[in-house]
């Protein structure tokens, strides 16, 4: 699985660019990122369902919080219908330092999860769904067909959610960028598959990775720190600690984040961090890095930032991900 991220923090005809080159590059899927002060993740879903004609489209990573999981559950269906049936789901517990923004941070968890994308896979199967649990719903339906299988990936990091990821959906998006927790992730996932019914079928771990990928090293390690400081913010204490970082340092960048304090955030990333949460650099460090990924997951999902060349980078990295596996 080769996958690309697109975050819409640049107009909608721009990612549409980005997208179809993709398709043309090799690239399977292109999840588009879903936080509030961004461009609407199914505006630019929809233009590429009608602009491309075989890469898979989704939501990645959306949350059942901000708007009601049936709703969401529709949206998604109607990617599919306009794609043709390429349409995909990537759900997790969301960004918390742009939740707490609105209010939702408290409401994250992996229940929640669960129960949106299984409510969402009864609708997709033309049922009517009454549910009482994290959310509410009472004799909800679809009016439309859905066309196609819809895989379901959940987005997260934690052992509990990546054992639910095992057990229950169609992949798992880990964030993560390291081969050690890849290795680490995959111990959790197969603890989960331990208990995953052969109905489920086939079953994805993918590094959903923060790549900054350039022909100049410095200028790629650079562009890494936004989408850098947003994960270390986020990450967990002991993945903070498999890598040596200072807690508090990513409490700090955290809290200026939510302030909208982002060049202050940015500029607290270190090195070490860069080297932690992102694969970045020249093609040849990053298809070394990809490579040593893969010997825990079955695919990449290149994330933001790519490059400081978006172009170019969606260019390098597809040719990274094919070296390192030759």
């Amino acid at each position: 699985m080769l996958g690309l991220e697109l975050t819409p923090e640049h107009p909608v005809s721009d990612l549409v660019e980005l997208g179809t080159q993709a398709e043309r590059e090799g690239y399977d899927s292109c999840f588009v990122s879903c936080h509030y002060n961004n461009r609407d993740p199914f505006a630019v879903l929809a233009r590429l369902a009608a602009e491309t004609d075989e890469i898979r489209l989704g939501p990645g990573v959306a949350n059942p919080y901000e708007m009601h999981p049936v709703t969401l559950a529709a949206k998604v269906a109607t990617v599919a219908e306009a794609s043709d049936g390429r349409g995909l789901l990537g759900i997790g517990p969301g960004d918390p330092s742009t939740l707490r923004n609105l209010g939702l941070e408290d409401q994250r968890g992996l229940r929640s999860v669960l129960e949106a994308f299984k409510v969402a896979q009864d609708l997709w199967d033309g049922k009517r769904v009454t549910h009482d649990g994290t959310f509410e719903a009472t004799d909800a339906g679809l009016n439309f067909d859905v066309p196609g299988e819809i895989p379901v990936y959940v987005g997260g990091e934690g052992p509990h959610m990546c054992r639910m990821a095992g057990k229950h959906a169609d992949g798992l998006l880990f964030n993560g960028s390291h081969p050690d927790d890849l290795a680490w992730a995959r111990e959790q996932v197969d603890i989960g598959r331990d208990d995953r019914p052969d109905s489920r079928g086939e079953f994805t771990l993918a590094a959903y990775a923060s790549v900054s990928i350039s022909e100049d090293e410095s200028a790629a390690r650079e562009a890494a720190r936004p989408p850098v400081a947003f994960i270390t913010a986020g990450a967990a204490p002991p993945v903070l600690d498999r890598h040596g970082l200072d807690a508090d340092l990513a409490s700090d960048i955290g809290d200026k984040i939510s302030a909208g304090e982002f060049s202050e955030a940015f500029g607290l990333v270190t090195p070490a961090m860069i080297d932690a949460f992102s694969m970045a650099g020249t093609p040849d460090d990053v298809s070394e890095r990809m490579a040593a990924v893969l010997d825990h997951a079955d695919g990449i999902v290149v994330g933001s930032p790519i490059g400081p060349d978006l172009e170019e980078a969606i260019s390098l990295a597809a040719r990274a991900f094919t070296e390192s596996r030759a």
